[in-house]
């Protein structure tokens, strides 16, 4: 069971239920940075004056980029239901897919992809329209986790994570940017994050489609348990 399956990332896209159990999750954060914070520090570094955002999920992240770096964002996702959120934050959110990019070339100054290369069924086709995309020396800020995300978690109730070293995922990023970028910079996040109870393990377990299935060997658990979050923040230059 792949992540970048384009039927089962539409089941689950089609709704914000799952999203918002995995972003509940940071409540249990060790005092780790925040990699959304990241983003909008690599933006500020260059100061665009107009991003696209693809795989927007609701939008919180787009409208911070607009404040925060006083910029136009222009949003995408493949979910109707993650635009129609992305709107309700007012931000200037659309259907479209990474891989046909509806834009003329040379179109932003940066691109944003937080957690959301790794469902691309063609990754080069998808970087390669980021790129067609992007103005000379303009930046793509992508945001990945690594293969080895919450390795404790998925030892403890059996879920095979091999398949994760054939999507876009922090040891091999760098790999495929630099195939259609000049220059990648990478920045590891690499944070302990504790699960209090049982209730909530399941909560992130059975968040997607790809941990349902594993959701019965959840133990019960007299202790927090602490898992390690891998996550790296790439910036990828376009020649100038």
């Amino acid at each position: 069971m792949s992540s970048n399956d384009p039927r089962l990332v539409a089941e689950q896209y089609a709704t914000e239920a799952g999203l918002a159990a995995r972003a509940s999750l940071y409540l249990h954060t060790a005092g780790g940075v925040d990699a959304r914070d990241v983003v909008i520090e690599a933006l500020r570094g260059r100061a665009p004056k107009r991003v696209l955002e693809v795989g927007c999920g609701w939008g919180e992240l787009a409208k911070r980029i607009e404040l925060e770096a006083s910029c136009e964002v222009v949003a995408l996702d493949l979910s109707a239901r993650m635009v129609e959120l992305a709107r309700e934050r007012d931000v200037d959110a659309r259907v479209a897919d990474v891989q046909a990019l509806p834009f003329e070339e040379d179109s932003f100054d940066a691109v944003v992809a937080a957690w959301m290369l790794y469902h691309v069924p063609d990754l080069d086709l998808g970087l390669a329209e980021i790129a067609r995309v992007l103005r000379p020396g303009g930046v793509l800020v992508a945001v990945t986790n690594g293969a080895r995300d919450f390795q404790e978690l998925w030892d403890l109730v059996g879920r095979d994570m091999s398949a994760r070293q054939f999507t876009f995922r922090a040891e091999n990023g760098e790999e495929h940017l630099h195939r259609h970028f000049a220059t990648v910079e990478r920045r590891d996040l690499v944070t302990p994050v504790a699960f209090p109870d049982s209730e909530a393990m399941r909560r992130y377990v059975g968040s997607s489609a790809w941990g349902q299935k594993h959701l019965d060997r959840v133990p019960e658990l007299d202790e927090p348990f602490v898992s390690t979050k891998v996550i790296a923040v790439f910036a990828a230059e376009k020649a100038a």
